[in-house]
């Protein structure tokens, strides 16, 4: 197999809107292969401490930090249980920017053996963290309407109670154990690929692969856990790659920044103190034609970044709470 190889998405502008300069401290904590925390380190001696869920994006990274010495130092864990860990080390307002790029690495959708891709076959796996159940225990053990409502709600499918009853139907005969054998019984239920612009099993691959990992909730403690570690102007980066995702973001920056909308147009300003946050932008930063040809991957990337403006951090509001 040829050698695997991750492109980090919208790299120049992560390292633009977080600024890197001497002294300043930054959060990677989707490290995956390293790029945007290179790209920091590249750009002025700061410090960057990175995360990953995934022990291989751990064991990858300690080249990279050999050769930034002692600026660069890897944790692994999830983003909200660092960001939970760095909160009583460093305590809060303590650090100048914080990075999420979302979703899954080209290392793991590349690698067959992770199981995260229909492209190759491989053990239906998708585990990031490479612990707990896997896609196939979900997939052969959910009942119908657990299964139903994962395709829906995290894949968006609209054939999500057609290909949970044909799963529940074909693994009483045996259990799915690959993604190929999953992938195919996806497409005869969707009549095939087609001339479809994406491959029928695409949505529901995303789907199990969000709820074997907790990608959403997950989302919703990491944004809440970053606030309080940013100190004046520093700044919250998160990368989606989805719509799923994306509505998250934007909501939580918005309801941050005290951008959301009101309920009704007749209902008064909302009372209290200015935001302590601000959009930096008011829409997503996309990446230009020149990335999305030169990475297809990242046609889908949606950038927003969030700016702590008050040294006073207000109490988290309910409604940013996961």
């Amino acid at each position: 197999m040829a050698e695997l190889r991750h492109v980090p998405v919208l790299c120049a502008a992560v390292r633009d809107v977080l600024a890197p300069a001497p002294g300043k401290l930054f959060l990677d904590l989707t490290f995956g292969g390293g790029g945007h925390s290179a790209a920091l380190l590249e750009a002025a001696p700061c410090r960057v401490i990175a995360a990953d869920r995934d022990p291989e994006a751990v064991a990858r990274g300690a080249a990279l930090a050999a050769r930034f010495g002692g600026r660069l130092s890897l944790r692994e864990g999830r983003a909200s249980a660092v960001l939970a860990s760095l909160a009583e080390e460093l305590g809060p307002a303590s650090v100048d920017g914080i990075l999420l790029d979302l979703g899954v690495s080209s290392f793991q959708l590349d690698d067959p053996a992770r199981g995260f891709s229909f492209r190759f076959n491989g053990p239906l796996d998708m585990r990031m963290e490479k612990t707990g159940p896997s896609a196939a225990d979900l997939v052969n053990h959910a009942d119908e309407a657990e299964l139903a409502r994962i395709l829906h709600e995290y894949g968006e499918e609209r054939l999500a109670r057609r290909i949970a009853r044909a799963i529940v139907a074909r693994r009483r005969e045996a259990p799915f154990t690959t993604t190929e054998d999953l992938a195919a019984l996806i497409r005869a239920v969707a009549g095939g690929r087609g001339e479809a612009a994406i491959d029928p099993a695409t949505r529901s691959f995303q789907a199990l692969r969000i709820a074997v990992n907790d990608e959403l909730g997950e989302l919703d403690r990491a944004l809440a856990a970053a606030l309080p570690l940013l100190r004046p102007p520093g700044r919250l980066a998160v990368i989606a790659f989805h719509s799923l995702e994306d509505r998250r973001v934007k909501a939580f920056m918005r309801e941050a920044s005290g951008a959301a909308p009101r309920p009704s147009r007749h209902e008064p300003d909302r009372p209290g103190a200015e935001p302590a946050f601000r959009l930096v932008t008011r829409q997503a930063i996309r990446p230009d034609a020149a990335e999305c040809a030169a990475n297809p991957r990242a046609r889908s990337a949606r950038l927003r970044v969030l700016e702590r403006m008050a040294a006073e951090m207000p109490a988290v509001p309910e409604a940013l709470l996961p």
